[in-house]
């Protein structure tokens, strides 16, 4: 790979540094999916057909059911 030229160094730096990564609000950007990657979790068919019945019963996410659900033990815990 042959080395960039001062120009080329200074565009490139210019425009990393004034470039903001995009995060796609659908989960879609680069750092969504690492995040996401590292949060994953895997659940059992019952579990998870109970959180699909809920969340087209609440029209929540499968995500904020157990999110919710979560909170409410850790208030219940205290």
């Amino acid at each position: 790979m042959k080395d960039l030229t001062d120009e080329e160094y200074a565009r490139l730096s210019e425009k990393w540094t004034k470039t903001t990564p995009k995060i796609g609000p659908n989960g879609s950007g680069y750092f969504s999916q690492c995040k996401a990657a590292a949060h994953t979790v895997t659940i059992d068919d019952f579990s998870a057909d109970y959180l699909t019945v809920k969340a087209m019963d609440t029209h929540k996410t499968p995500a904020e059911i157990i999110n919710e659900m979560v909170h409410e033990r850790i208030a219940a815990s205290m």
